[in-house]
């Protein structure tokens, strides 16, 4: 399906809408309308099922404004930029790398700045709106900065991701977890990125919907107890051995992905499969889903291993919906190194050993007069520090160099002894690695509607599946009379008592009506003719295929419910 199509009937009939249309816009921010909004909700219910419910995780929520000192420590502050460049003559800012692959053709992000200042003089790139010379590149932060306070005294940002506010939160996380591995805890909410010139409609956004997932285990066991229930299942993964030959996606199972060594680990071939089945449920085709490996080039600096589900469309190919990475321990050790806190996991050997063990002991009398008010925390480094490595620089050097907030401080072997103590070890303390999905819920929104929308011959069908249309029951009087109004406003009433959105449309010849219908997705029509009045039986009407069943009007609401949880089929019934 054509983007043009889909776009025009989701702002037609209440999905997508730009926002602040009445002072002319602003890219990069959508509204979702009446409709938009229960079917964004409804999809991130589903995602709540799978994880809350079917893998048993808990949900938090966070701030979305974060101090400076967090995402410091996370790296966003320094790293989290985009490479920009300038016209001189217009003064429209543009990301480079786009601009680059633009004209070449060439895929070339992850590239320093200074390359890709080359890359443009060498090329000849002009100006994309005015021919006119560009700037050299550099760095551009994509966070939305802010002050925090009446007197602006202590700076911070919009979270550019939900994931941070998780890792902050660890340690009491982890108690609420008994302090066991693994364990999973989910966010869903706002992130923000202030894109430089956001222009793919939906798929570049401003202010978006996330819902992470953030998996702890332990480093040394990356296996899955469930791995057994999706070991046969196909994935279409796109390694980057093969993208970097050019090579097409292959189609292998579960199990092959983890023996051949195609994805790193079990449970991250889980949240794949995971993934996988949550996109088709929406009712995307298997044959434009996709599972691409993270290139050298592209490849976050901590991650063991990254792929995206990506998803084909008509006007901008393949897209990021979803992207699943091994973080590994990167998180928690940079917000233990900022924050002073320890946010490791002790973890239990099955049988205690005892170690000989190299102790360093400082010598008080001398430690107190040399260091004086600084010897504490000197002291304090020192239980930190393996006494192997001070060892063997008195023995090379003959001296210790400690720094401590920008001081230098010389320790001499008169200073330090050493001593060996035996010691019985039941566990160590270690960083636990972490597995996160991730997913873009405004990019599946809009995939779910690209690709469930069919135009047949002059009839304009949204196939969505039941339990994600935004309106369940449309209740259709066949025609306007009084009699026929307040049985389809009994039926409707009953449908709502019991969770169901139901609307009553009394507008038009019930051909409209059922186009209508048809346009924005919902599944069933009930309608009230006078047969109804005769023997209390109304139709049902099927959505996709167009057939209509005749049921007692007690029994809609059951009925509908058990076709919304495919406990029944429509194929079952007689139809007329």
């Amino acid at each position: 399906m054509r983007n043009e199509d889909v776009m025009n009937i989701a702002k037609k009939r209440g999905f997508l809408w730009s926002s602040f249309e009445i002072y002319s816009g602003v890219a990069g921010f959508f509204d979702y309308g009446p409709l938009g909004a229960i079917l964004k909700n409804k999809i991130m219910n589903k995602w709540r099922d799978y994880y809350l419910v079917g893998e048993g995780y808990y949900e938090i929520e966070s701030p979305t404004i974060m101090p400076e000192e967090a995402l410091k420590a996370s790296g966003h502050v320094d790293h989290f930029n985009d490479p920009m460049t300038e016209c001189k003559e217009c003064l429209e800012v543009f990301r480079a790398d786009h601009v680059i692959k633009d004209v070449t053709g060439e895929d070339v992000e992850g590239l320093e700045n200074q390359e890709l200042t080359e890359i443009l003089s060498k090329e000849q790139i002009r100006c994309p709106r005015c021919e006119g010379h560009l700037t050299h590149v550099w760095s551009y932060n994509l966070m939305f900065q802010t002050l925090i306070g009446a007197k602006g005294k202590k700076s911070g940002y919009m979270r550019p991701e939900t994931a941070q506010g998780i890792f902050i939160t660890f340690k009491r996380l982890l108690r609420f977890n008994r302090g066991k591995l693994p364990f999973g805890i989910v966010q869903l909410g706002k992130a923000y990125r202030n894109e430089i010139s956001p222009r793919q409609g939906v798929i570049r956004l401003r202010e978006f919907t996330q819902a992470e997932a953030e998996i702890f285990v332990d480093p040394k066991d990356k296996s899955h107890p469930r791995f057994k229930e999706i070991e046969s299942q196909v994935l279409t993964l796109y390694p980057a051995d093969i993208q970097e030959k050019n090579g097409e996606p292959i189609k292998v199972t579960a199990q092959e992905a983890v023996g051949k060594g195609i994805v790193s680990s079990e449970i991250l071939t889980y949240q794949l499969c995971l993934a996988n089945k949550f996109i088709k449920e929406l009712g995307i085709p298997f044959d434009v889903i996709r599972f691409r490996q993270h290139l050298k080039t592209e490849m976050a600096h901590y991650a063991i291993d990254c792929w995206d589900v990506e998803i084909h469309t008509d006007r901008y190919g393949w897209i990021e919906v979803i992207g699943i990475a091994d973080r590994a321990d990167f998180d928690l050790k940079s917000h233990s190194e900022y924050s002073k806190e320890d946010l490791r996991v002790f973890m239990e050997y099955d049988q205690a050993t005892t170690i000989k063990k190299l102790v360093v002991k400082p010598d008080m009398k001398k430690f107190g007069p040399l260091f004086k008010g600084n010897a504490p925390k000197i002291i304090d480094i020192l239980k930190k520090t393996e006494p192997e490595s001070i060892k063997k620089s008195f023995d090379t050097e003959n001296v210790y160099n400690m720094k401590i907030d920008g001081e230098n401080y010389q320790l001499t072997p008169d200073l330090l002894s050493f001593e060996y103590s035996q010691e019985t070890v039941r566990g160590e303390k270690v960083y636990p690695h972490v597995i996160e999905p991730s997913y873009g819920i405004d990019r599946i929104t809009y995939s779910v509607l690209l690709h469930c929308f069919q135009q047949d011959d002059d009839r304009n069908l949204l196939r969505l599946p039941a339990d994600i249309a935004p309106v369940t029951v449309n209740v259709f009087p066949l025609v306007n009379k009084d009699d026929l109004i307040r049985i389809s406003e009994h039926i409707r009433d009953d449908l709502r008592v019991e969770g169901i959105i139901a609307e009553l449309d009394t507008s038009g010849t019930i051909g409209r009506r059922y186009a209508r219908s048809d346009e924005i997705g919902t599944p069933f029509a009930v309608t009230v003719d006078h047969q109804t009045l005769k023997d209390k039986t109304v139709t049902i009407r099927e959505r996709d295929s167009q057939k209509q069943v005749r049921l007692p009007v007690a029994n809609i609401p059951n009925t509908i419910n058990g076709l919304i949880n495919k406990k029944i089929e429509f194929s079952e019934f007689e139809t007329i």
